[in-house]
């Protein structure tokens, strides 16, 4: 090990300038060096024993650098907490909470009732296609549909005044 560590000793002033050449930062570079000389370490009976030392302790090191810079790339530029911008997108609990909601009151309707809106509302099926698939005349699809719908908006609209309170 005193002889591996010798001949990786010599090479590190030549690793640390090629990696402030890659990175322009002391201590990034500092860490790639140290990155490579582990990796290296990690897999020295990987090594071809007639093999250029240099050379393959210089591919360990550009390829760690090449592998974080896409990484860096893929994540972005990092940002402060104070700089960063707020979210986008509006919060989601609330959403997710009618939705729910909406599934409990949908669980609470007849078959019938159930299966209409579904065909209709979700699996966007036209009324005839509806009728044809239930067997009953479009005029029933239509009616009973609209009763469904009545029925889901006033157990949605009962059942959140119950659920949920607002807090001032």
């Amino acid at each position: 090990m005193a002889d591996i560590a010798a001949l990786l000793e010599q090479q590190i002033p030549a690793l640390r300038r090629y990696a402030y050449a890659l990175l322009r930062d002391h201590d990034r570079a500092d860490d790639l060096v140290q990155d490579t000389l582990e990796r290296a370490l990690s897999r020295w009976s990987l090594r071809r024993q007639d093999g250029d030392l240099r050379a393959w302790l210089f591919a360990i090191q550009r390829n760690l650098y090449v592998s974080r810079w896409r990484q860096d790339r893929r994540r972005g530029a990092p940002v402060a907490m104070e700089e960063a911008p707020l979210p986008a997108v509006a919060p989601r609990q609330e959403t997710t909470l009618e939705v729910h909601d909406v599934l409990a009151a949908l669980d609470q309707l007849p078959e019938e009732q159930k299966s209409l809106l579904l065909l209709v509302g979700v699996e966007d099926f036209s009324y005839a296609e509806a009728a044809r698939l239930l067997g009953m005349p479009v005029g029933t699809v239509m009616s009973s549909l609209s009763r469904a719908r009545q029925r889901l908006r006033s157990i949605v609209e009962t059942g959140r005044t119950r659920l949920l309170r607002r807090v001032k």
